[in-house]
């Protein structure tokens, strides 16, 4: 089962985010497509947040990492609002930065895993501290931007339950479940019952438990290229086809 490395299965869900952001260019899918794509591609947030748990766990220098997270959310902040002002379409408008719920959530991790190595502190005033700072991070972290409800909990999971992968599971799936109760709503019609729940889909994050399985441990190419290459192509493929957008259906 664990066949393919991180930057493989990263490659995978690069290519499901073009399929889903496709919608950026009006009129390009043909009707209920944009539905389907949506469907589809409920792995992949989730799984980037997988990733970003285990960049967490592994890498050297913890809070470095988050930095570099929130740079990256800083300079989509920043394109987004370039773009969004220049194309002045509403159809066209780019709102997504999931750098942000990522670095929201990796430094909420930081806050529950820092060490207090002063012995002045007893640790229920530790643990004190960490929920004190900890859980309005939590909260802030999921409901502050783009998938934060399912997708910093999702982290948090991937993160405590990393050597408990029946436990992982199981929780991942009583997440789906609690995130699919809020978006059931009977409508008149089955068909517009089941679109509503495919437009409110991140209940479908347990389908990121497949590709899970396939991670092999491994990270992949260690260059440059490899490193930076998805904090570089998540925005710009948003950018490019939001132009495309533009250029096919305004002007």
């Amino acid at each position: 089962m664990k066949r393919f490395n991180a930057y493989q299965l990263k490659l995978f869900m690069a290519m499901l985010m073009v399929l889903d952001h496709l919608h950026h260019i009006p009129g390009f899918l043909p009707s209920g497509w944009m539905e389907v794509f949506h469907v589809i591609t409920r792995c992949v947030a989730p799984f980037f947040a997988y990733m970003a748990v285990e960049g967490f766990i592994h890498t050297r220098n913890r809070l470095k990492y988050n930095g570099r997270l929130f740079l990256w959310a800083g300079i989509m902040f920043v394109g987004n609002f370039g773009l969004n002002y220049l194309l002045n379409e509403d159809s066209l408008t780019i709102y997504n930065n999931i750098f942000f719920t990522l670095a929201m959530g990796i430094l909420a991790l930081n806050i529950w895993c820092y060490k207090v190595k002063s012995t002045k502190l007893s640790p229920k005033m530790i643990m004190a501290l960490r929920i004190l700072i900890g859980v309005p991070v939590s909260i802030f972290a999921c409901v502050a931007y783009e998938g934060s409800n399912s997708v910093v909990p999702f982290l948090f999971i991937c993160y405590i339950f990393r050597n408990k992968i029946k436990m992982r599971n199981i929780a991942i799936l009583i997440l789906s479940v609690l995130l699919f109760i809020p978006s059931f709503q009977i409508y008149p019609s089955m068909e517009t019952t089941i679109k509503a729940l495919m437009f409110n889909s991140d209940w479908l994050l347990f389908t990121t438990i497949p590709f899970m399985y396939l991670y092999n441990g491994e990270r992949g190419p260690k260059t440059k290229f490899s490193k930076y290459f998805f904090y570089v192509f998540y925005p710009a493929h948003l950018w490019i086809l939001a132009l495309i957008g533009y250029f096919t259906t305004v002007l």
